[in-house]
């Protein structure tokens, strides 16, 4: 069941996302050779309790995870890309380091991530990040009321393609709300024109991740992160977004972002 938000309830939500993303924006800036992910993730754990949040990740418990999560961030590095289980590891100089975290705040949650280097940044990791953020734009762009799902997972495989790399199906986007995952799924590949129609008040969390060399994933022992098959790269960008009337709203956005785009100096590009 889709449950759509009034304008009231979307401005509650991005309340909870005004601090999701202020709380990455400073994981990002914390993050650096040297760091323990443990570092970050009670750095996370302490600003979380200050501001009187619930993380969605503690408690949470499906299928293919070994337990509750018992964690507030998600800390993938490298081959990792989703559901990185924080663990006692020091970064070092050219990690590729995702970072997942879902909230709620007096009952409203928001889902963001972010995708960064430490120290000296490899051109073909920039690459792979940039492409994972310009999928997002687009993704966010093609939210429009009176559209369909698939224009965004269209507009995602877009850019997935235009940068050369492939696209997994087996995890996406999802609905948000009241709880971390809702109906609908949203898919990272798809056709235009197909699947439920975009209407106010739909809010989802658009999530495109790509791996620099395979579509395929494998599984820690640890049941939780997921790692691209090959032992490539990987890259991870998120935004919860809201469509309304005047156009797509994304809730999540970092200090220095624009309110309404992943970021609008960024267009889908060809492969370079």
């Amino acid at each position: 069941m889709i449950e759509l938000k009034s304008a009231e309830e979307i401005d509650r939500m991005a309340v909870t996302g005004r601090f999701v993303g202020e709380l990455l924006a400073e994981l990002s800036g914390i993050a650096a050779v040297g760091v323990n992910l443990m570092d970050l993730e009670h750095h996370a754990r302490r600003r979380i309790a200050e501001r009187g949040a619930t993380s969605c990740y503690w408690d949470y418990a499906p299928s293919f995870g070994r337990g509750p999560f018992r964690n507030v961030l998600c800390l993938s590095v490298n081959d990792a890309v989703l559901h990185g289980l924080p663990h006692d590891y020091v970064l070092r100089d050219g990690d590729l380091l995702s970072v997942d975290m879902a909230v709620g705040i007096d009952g409203w949650v928001a889902d963001s991530a972010v995708s960064v280097v430490v120290g000296t940044p490899d051109p073909a990791d920039l690459r792979l990040i940039e492409a994972t953020e310009v999928a997002l734009a687009a993704g966010i762009a093609a939210a429009q009321p009176g559209g369909r799902l698939g224009d965004v997972s269209a507009a995602i495989g877009e850019v997935a393609r235009a940068y050369g790399y492939p696209v997994n199906g087996e995890f996406g986007g999802h609905g948000i709300g009241r709880t971390m995952h809702e109906a609908p799924h949203v898919a990272n590949n798809g056709r235009p024109g197909r699947g439920m129609k975009l209407v106010p008040g739909l809010t989802i969390a658009i999530e495109p991740w790509f791996c620099r060399s395979t579509d395929r994933i494998t599984y820690d022992k640890d049941g939780w992160t997921i790692r691209s098959a090959d032992g490539s790269r990987t890259a991870h960008s998120e935004h919860t977004v809201a469509v309304t009337a005047a156009g797509p709203r994304v809730l999540t956005h970092r200090p220095g972002q624009n309110a309404d785009s992943a970021d609008p100096a960024r267009k889908p590009a060809t492969a370079h």
